[in-house]
């Protein structure tokens, strides 16, 4: 009896997570669209003009770089919204919000912005990353990647993320790069997962039937991804050993983030309607916590390490849980 109780009790465990609050809450100039780590330092988008910069150990405002307000379409004056930012070395990108719905790409370095990619191209960027010292990758809303010289300003490559039996054109979603940035990792609304190799410049593997609805987020970390659906349903893949899975919110709802650890031995994805996030262990499917208080819809799930996670939403606030020891 002592032994059925004990499997019972394993059991339960594995499938109930340990709720955890937040170790700190912080506090943005506007909504948080994106966050990403370097530099012992974490870098965040709003939609207030402006990408704060807080450092990591004492959780202060250190920075801030401001980008300029634009006209919306009744003339008025507005807050730019910065879609997204990364850092290489000592540049900060950011994918910024421009005039009549277009946008613009510019590379922060020295206190000084440069505008690298402008309104005159007339492009719809969603997201960008950099790639090396010279070149950045970047998607349109149209599901179309470019490779991008931002010190020439010349286009090196452009690929149509869409395989060539697909009979209808999928809106882009997300991109991640692996940890080389020889890979990029796109979801769209199809569901399907497109793995572009770079130095090609071709779609050289796609993941379909897993999610069956457009994928909001995926990441990549040690050749593992996930992603977040619309199907509820956070997908896995393991590019070496081709064991996927999925999971299913424990109520039905859409999947809005999904996140790795840097050793992918963890993942997190947005678990229910109240915008709790589940953090698992990847090989047992084993619920470890469940990361609460996140007051909007997920905007961003970032492991800055093992231990260490940030779940940002459409807030000005937005959670650090630390989760040693728990």
């Amino acid at each position: 009896m002592l032994k059925l109780f004990l499997l019972i009790s394993v059991l339960f465990s594995s499938l109930v997570a340990k709720d955890l609050n937040p170790t700190y809450v912080y506090e943005a100039s506007g909504s948080v669209t994106d966050i990403v780590s370097a530099n012992d330092k974490i870098y965040v988008a709003t939609d207030a003009s402006c990408v704060d910069i807080f450092d990591l150990k004492t959780k202060k405002l250190i920075n801030k770089i401001k980008v300029p307000q634009i006209k919306d379409f009744m003339g008025d004056v507005i807050d730019a919204k910065v879609y997204n930012v990364d850092v290489y070395k000592d540049k900060v990108l950011l994918t910024v919000q421009a005039s009549k719905g277009f946008r613009e790409v510019h590379i922060y370095q020295n206190n000084k912005i440069e505008t690298v990619i402008t309104i005159k191209r007339r492009m719809f960027i969603s997201k960008a990353k950099f790639i090396n010292d010279e070149e950045i990758l970047f998607s349109l809303l149209s599901n179309e990647m470019y490779l991008f010289n931002y010190k020439t300003k010349k286009i090196l490559w452009q690929l149509s993320v869409k395989p060539p039996d697909a009979t209808f054109n999928s809106t882009f979603a997300d991109f991640a790069l692996n940890e080389d940035k020889s890979l990029a990792i796109v979801g769209d609304e199809s569901g399907d997962i497109k793995i572009v190799d770079i130095k090609k410049a071709k779609v050289i593997k796609v993941l379909a039937d897993k999610n069956l609805d457009k994928v909001f987020k995926v990441d990549i970390k040690n050749n593992t991804i996930i992603t977040a659906g619309q199907d509820g349903r956070c997908v896995v893949y393991n590019l070496k050993t081709n064991n996927d899975y999925f999971l299913r919110k424990e109520h039905w709802f859409l999947i809005y983030g999904a996140g790795l650890s840097p050793s992918a031995n963890l993942g997190a994805y947005s678990s229910d309607e109240n915008n709790n996030v589940t953090v698992f262990n990847i090989k047992t499917k084993t619920k470890l916590f469940k990361l609460t208080n996140n007051i909007m819809t997920l905007s961003s799930i970032l492991f800055i390490n093992e231990n260490e996670i940030f779940i940002t939403t459409d807030s000005e606030k937005f959670n650090y849980y630390n989760i040693k020891g728990q």
